[in-house]
């Protein structure tokens, strides 16, 4: 048995929508069981979604609906675990159109199946489900490099981290709804048509640059895949090179010094074992070790989340300066970052109240107050621009 119980990320802002979701699936569930005879209450028939003759709002509230105990448990977990840093980045109101819309495709995909299949058109369905699996495919979109870790148990317990991309397609949908399909009483196929709608729609959204771009999501990977892919085409063609084609394979290789090896690998260490420390929760051990890594002159020290964690380190431990210089790197190499307001809110502050130039302080507080949502921070930005006028 495997179960994934923990992300290595955590969201920016309070995810209240997911909250709110579980809430609401939660109460329905109180309000429509009689737990002394183990079913649903009969005003809550109607609600639940028939394939074979489905009411139009049956495509909403057969999500809201379910069967036991651990039915609803085992949805809003698995909600709560992935749904929070997808409602962070798709935002409250988006993330709720996402889920709802989750929630009907789902529904969709279930009655074409039944209808096929030629079977399960006359069982009523409900649970959140569907919904859920629409979520987790926006998860292993938006975050495929992020490790979860998983419980599994055998012959003996234990834990394992797992990347996201490969836990969610191998485990949770192939294994889970593809290869294990014995149970009569689950909507497997709701389960795919969800996945598959997460995955799609977070993937046009991303095309069409209605999210923030961020290079560790999936629509990123893929992109440099394309490029990889057809640099080693261009390189492998053949025929005349006065004709405008290569007479025989090139093979290009970068021809690296001992030094240079050394230093890479030195380098690649350092990175593993920063992200390594961040995962065990010692942020202080892993900000000393960055501040070793930045003597290295590298590029791009580490990806963002870890990044900003060593930032916010840094500025916690009162190091100020190299606080600074950890969030203005973040902000140069991550310039589509959605709160990169925030970050601007920090730099004001600490140029402002603790390395005295104003005229950086200004700067940021400037670009930052006129993008900030959140009315508390809008505030302190207001009030630390007025301080440093006085």
């Amino acid at each position: 048995m495997l179960l994934p119980f923990r992300t290595n990320i955590q969201p920016r802002r309070t995810p209240y929508m997911n909250y709110a979701l579980i809430i609401i699936n939660v109460a329905i569930f109180l309000l429509s069981h009689n737990f002394a005879q183990k079913s649903l209450l009969k005003w809550a028939n109607i609600y639940m979604l028939t394939p074979s003759y489905p009411f139009l709002w049956q495509f909403i509230t057969y999500a809201f609906l379910h069967g036991g105990p651990w039915h609803i448990i085992g949805n809003m977990f698995f909600l709560y675990l992935f749904g929070n840093n997808v409602n962070d980045r798709l935002g409250h109101i988006g993330y709720l159109g996402f889920y709802l819309a989750g929630a009907v495709f789902s529904a969709i995909g279930h009655i074409i199946a039944a209808s096929l299949y030629g079977s399960g058109a006359a069982t009523p369905v409900l649970g959140a489900s569907g919904a859920v699996a629409a979520v987790i495919g926006a998860y292993l979109v938006l975050f495929p490099q992020t490790i979860i870790t998983v419980v599994y148990w055998f012959f003996f317990i234990g834990t394992i981290d797992v990347p996201a991309i490969y836990l969610i397609i191998v485990k949770m949908i192939f294994i889970d709804n593809v290869i294990s399909r014995s149970a009569q009483n689950v909507a497997y196929d709701a389960h795919l048509s969800g996945y598959a709608f997460g995955v799609l729609a977070i993937l046009l959204l991303r095309a069409l640059k209605l999210i923030h771009e961020d290079q560790f999501d999936l629509w990123a990977m893929l992109h440099r895949w394309n490029r990889r892919r057809a640099y080693k085409d261009a390189a492998a063609e053949e025929g005349d090179p006065f004709a405008g084609k290569i007479s025989k394979k090139i093979e290009v290789k970068e021809v690296k010094t001992e030094e240079q090896k050394q230093a890479e690998e030195k380098i690649s260490s350092m990175r593993q074992e920063i992200l390594s420390r961040i995962g065990q929760g010692n942020l202080a051990s892993a900000a000393d070790l960055y501040l070793e890594l930045v003597k290295e002159n590298v590029a791009q020290p580490l990806h963002r989340q870890a990044l900003l964690d060593i930032a916010n380190q840094l500025m916690s431990a009162g190091k100020w300066q190299e606080a600074a210089n950890a969030y203005e790197k973040f902000l140069s190499l991550y310039t589509g970052y959605e709160y990169s307001e925030q970050v601007m809110l920090m730099l004001g502050i600490i140029y402002g109240r603790y390395l005295s130039n104003k005229e950086k302080a200004f700067d940021y507080l400037k670009k930052a107050v006129g993008k900030l949502a959140d009315t508390g921070q809008k505030k302190m930005c207001e009030d630390e621009i007025k301080r440093l006028e006085a």
